[in-house]
């Protein structure tokens, strides 16, 4: 083997995601984003002299539900404790997070790539809270906005199972898909909702021991995922290559100029000198809590897909329908409603979604077309009632005027002709009218197509397509 051939490349990922509270973890400031610098502060998140702390229970709840979806243990009890580390963004010099009790251990996140199913397991979930944001603006001055800090934090820590930068930014993306159908966040990687830390190490095929990793810090889209990753590789590849050591150590990442660079020494957990929280009490979770959450968890994205799949979806369809849950939720209402999984799959991703700026907007109660109204439209085609042209025409003024199919077919005349007579008349005079093309048909049965197109322009798009096939080939010979 040579160049990177010969190494394997081990990935361990850390996913902070911010949940979707009302208000923050230990205050009660907003947590809403997109606030002005350093309006949604308080004292508590400022850690001024004499505040205390007070846990948001609903923080708590979501990162039981989140838990429980990945098939992690839940802590019956579990406790904070105090991280300890200067940075301009963390006023108290310490975060409030969790060491040796994590809310959550264990689990796992299963994702495709290439059609391959790939699972990565999960060493811990825990709570804390978020830092503020440092802003560097010219001639060296930097600003801090506080707005961010105290806001709750879920770190989803795995196990170094990811082998390649594709991998890593799939791993991440169905992160995103979980804690969005679960509603515990909106993972907006823009606003930093969602920001992953990747651990990048490489070794020898074969060698049993884990190289030295370096963790590439705070990256936030799934692009800047793979591209941060494979830079990485490429170092840490060179490094070794010319027998020199790679470095523990902390890296950012660059997107514009697309390399890293050394930000500090890699911490071990000593250098942080936790310690318990002594301002919070221990968090306790009783088994009753635990079965009340899982009554109510929906299908995740991978459980969709597999019975999209199982129901006759293509792979790639029922990965286009399980990208955003309020897209899989809307299809599932249209097939609850009468459209069998094919149709009502074509429909959506073919005419709604073509419609739609914000695949999301499909959970609000004001959608253009309710599921039920499309599965109303999809019977109407195939039951014969409407041509599929014609369906197509009506599902856009169904978007424009929010109407009803029935309604529109009613009131233009657009009910499809079926009538067997009605339309052996049409075909007829189609035939007479051409003589010439009839006279070729034995020798060309492609100009069926010019025979039908015909037919439907004659009755203005009403005809049964299917039933004046037949009669022209009958008639044709």
């Amino acid at each position: 083997m040579s160049g990177l051939d010969k190494y394997e490349v081990v990935i361990g990922l850390e996913v902070h995601c911010q949940l979707a509270t009302q208000s923050k973890i230990f205050s009660w400031s907003s947590a809403a984003f997109g606030a002005e610098p350093n309006a949604s502060t308080d004292p508590v998140c400022l850690g001024l002299p004499g505040t205390l702390p007070v846990l948001n229970r609903a923080a708590v709840d979501a990162a039981v539900r989140l838990g429980l979806a990945v098939g992690s243990h839940i802590r019956p009890r579990c406790r904070f404790s105090r991280k300890h580390y200067f940075y301009p963004d963390l006023p108290k010099g310490f975060q409030i997070s969790q060491f040796d009790e994590p809310i959550c251990e264990g689990g796992e996140i299963r994702f495709r790539l290439k059609g391959e199913t790939k699972v990565v397991r999960l060493v811990r979930i825990h709570m804390e809270e978020d830092a503020g944001k440092n802003l560097h603006a010219a001639a060296g001055v930097s600003f801090v906005d506080y707005n961010r800090a105290g806001v709750p934090l879920c770190e989803i820590v795995s196990e170094p199972d990811v082998r390649s930068a594709e991998e890593a930014a799939e791993y991440l993306r169905a992160v995103r898909g979980i804690v969005r159908a679960l509603g515990v966040s909106d993972g907006n990687m823009e606003e930093g909702s969602l920001r992953c830390d990747a651990n990048v190490s490489l070794r020898l095929w074969g060698a049993p021991k884990l190289g030295t990793r370096t963790e590439l810090k705070n990256i936030n889209s799934f692009k800047n995922v793979r591209d941060a990753i494979e830079n990485e590789v490429r170092r840490q590849a060179a490094l070794l290559d010319r027998g020199e050591r790679v470095v523990q150590e902390t890296r950012l990442w660059d997107a514009v100029r697309g390399v890293s660079a050394a930000m500090r020494s890699k911490e071990q957990a000593h250098d942080y000198r936790y310690f318990p929280e002594p301002d919070l009490p221990p968090v306790e979770i009783s088994e009753a809590e635990l079965a009340a959450v899982r009554r109510t968890l929906p299908p995740l994205p991978e459980a969709r897909f597999e019975s999209y799949v199982a129901a006759g979806l293509s792979p790639q369809d029922a990965g286009v329908l399980v990208q955003e849950h309020e897209v899989a939720t809307y299809f599932d209402a249209v097939m609850k409603a009468g459209a069998p999984a094919k149709k009502a799959a074509n429909w959506v991703i073919n005419e709604v979604l073509a419609r739609v700026e914000d695949p999301r907007s499909l959970g609000a109660s004001d959608v253009p077309v309710p599921a039920a109204a499309l599965a109303e439209l999809v019977a109407l085609v195939e039951g014969g009632s409407l041509s599929g042209k014609l369906g197509k025409d009506v599902f856009q003024k169904m978007w424009d005027g929010r109407k009803k199919a029935s309604e529109i077919v009613a009131a233009e005349g657009l009910a499809q002709v079926s009538d067997a007579g009605e339309l052996e008349e049409a075909c007829r005079r189609i035939i007479a009218a051409n003589p010439e093309e009839a006279s070729h048909f034995k020798a060309n049965p492609k100009l069926m197509g010019f025979f039908v197109g015909a037919v439907m322009k004659e009755t203005g798009g009403k005809a049964n397509p299917k039933a004046v096939n037949e009669i022209l080939r009958r008639l044709l010979g």
